[in-house]
């Protein structure tokens, strides 16, 4: 009976936390990528990673691969990927995307006046490095 009554009691709070949130005055997330993505780490333990990066006006990324997933939130400017066999990409500060792991990649920022800074999440195995240069 009791255990029933503690299960009762934190399924009303957790259906009743996002009214509280909102009475409280606390912000709701804002979701701003939501993607299903293959070759996530399989391993017992991940790494988490968490990157910052600027590319000054004209500048370009090494032509690299990722071996696991990288989500990208752009701060400021503009980003663009171009990926072999794929269209390229353009994500505008606000905006975010997922690097699918496995692909020759390189990444502009094409403004000729405005410096372009991303945050950066990745989740591989413990001791993977963030990229391979491809040369």
């Amino acid at each position: 009976m009791r255990n029933s009554l503690i299960a009762a009691a934190a399924g009303l709070l957790f259906t009743a936390t996002p009214l509280l949130a909102q009475d409280a005055g606390i912000a709701r997330p804002n979701l701003l990528l939501k993607e299903v993505v293959e070759g996530m780490p399989q391993g017992d333990k991940q790494e988490i990673k968490v990157l910052t990066a600027t590319l000054q006006p004209g500048d370009k990324t090494v032509f690299h691969t990722h071996r696991f997933p990288v989500t990208v939130y752009i701060l400021e400017g503009e980003f663009t990927l171009e990926m072999e066999g794929r269209a390229p990409v353009t994500v505008s500060a606000g905006e975010s995307m997922a690097e699918p792991p496995n692909v020759r990649m390189t990444g502009y920022n094409r403004s000729a006046a405005t410096p372009m800074r991303v945050v950066i999440f990745y989740v591989s195995e413990p001791g993977s490095p963030f990229l391979d240069p491809i040369h």
